[in-house]
């Protein structure tokens, strides 16, 4: 049976929990063997743990079979190198919100992953199109015939966290992805079990050109003695039926990811509603970020 995003095999990049969770749901709905590498043995370690601990939940509960769950465990393996994914159909790189960085792995990714593979980032704020430069190689013009082929399969998919919870996925196209690229990312992204809305390549896309404004907003008005920490998220829970406040709701993301986005809406548009709080410069400074690290705007118990 054919398959409509053709995706026999998926690489991802980064065993935090995003791509942890692209990697599960990768394997359990879409049914495709994945390759999970992360330079840090304890990170793919951490991540495979919480795979196993969400596949088991699953089954307690009674949504998903035994039988079906040793098989999506078994699709999920571990490689040490990026050169062990050559033969991938797909790869997704999910790590920090860094541009040089992405710009570098995804410079990997064209000298070692086959050239007819897509090439899909998950960032969350940053240019899908300053990325897909990144993969022309040297010496080919960019709107030459190889500079558009090795271009045009990069592709945004950001997946939402938590990514086995949440049923969105932003499709993002660089002014160079391929619409080859767009249809089988959005065929792949549906046969994960997840709804796809599409965005221009502006600094946020939609998502986070909307949620990281009213966040960092919230976080002004503690800093600035507006409301407590308690009232800021009851006003929100309560008065507007968000299942949690901006500020908990921060601790969740990541006060680095926050900042690291924000920074990115600043940078990209130069307009001053984009500036980063103060106190959440403060707090990623102090390395207080959020539930991952055990204290941010709350503590946690991890």
């Amino acid at each position: 049976m054919s398959i409509a995003h053709g995706i026999k095999r998926l690489g991802v990049l980064g065993a935090g929990q995003m791509g942890t969770g692209i990697a599960f749901v990768s394997a359990l709905h879409a049914k495709v063997p994945v390759l999970l590498h992360d330079k840090s043995a304890h990170q793919i370690s951490k991540g495979l743990s919480l795979i196993d601990k969400l596949l088991a939940k699953d089954v307690s509960k009674g949504r998903l079979q035994p039988s079906d769950a040793e098989e999506a465990r078994a699709r999920i393996q571990t490689v040490d190198t990026l050169e062990a994914m050559r033969d991938v159909d797909m790869v997704v790189e999910a790590v920090a919100e860094n541009l040089d960085l992405k710009r570098a792995i995804f410079r990997d990714f064209a000298a070692k992953i086959r050239p007819d593979a897509i090439l899909a980032t998950n960032t969350s704020s940053i240019s899908i199109t300053k990325i897909a430069r990144a993969v022309i190689p040297e010496g080919a013009s960019a709107t030459g015939e190889e500079g558009k082929a090795a271009s045009g399969r990069v592709v945004g998919l950001h997946f939402f966290n938590p990514v086995p919870v949440m049923k969105l996925v932003e499709l993002i196209s660089a002014v160079q992805t391929s619409q080859d690229t767009l249809d089988r990312s959005r065929a792949f992204a549906e046969a994960c079990g997840k709804e796809v809305a599409t965005s221009q390549d502006v600094p946020g896309f939609v998502s986070n050109a909307l949620l990281m404004p009213f966040i960092n907003e919230a976080i002004m008005c503690l800093e600035k003695g507006v409301a407590t920490r308690d009232d800021i998220d009851k006003t929100f829970r309560l008065g507007m039926a968000h299942p949690m406040g901006p500020l908990q709701l921060a601790d969740f993301i990541g006060l680095d990811t926050c900042l690291s986005i924000q920074q990115t809406l600043y940078k990209g548009t130069s307009d001053s509603k984009y500036r980063p709080s103060v106190l959440l410069e403060r707090m990623v400074d102090a390395q207080y970020l959020g539930k991952k690290s055990g204290r941010g705007f709350y503590e946690y118990n991890n």
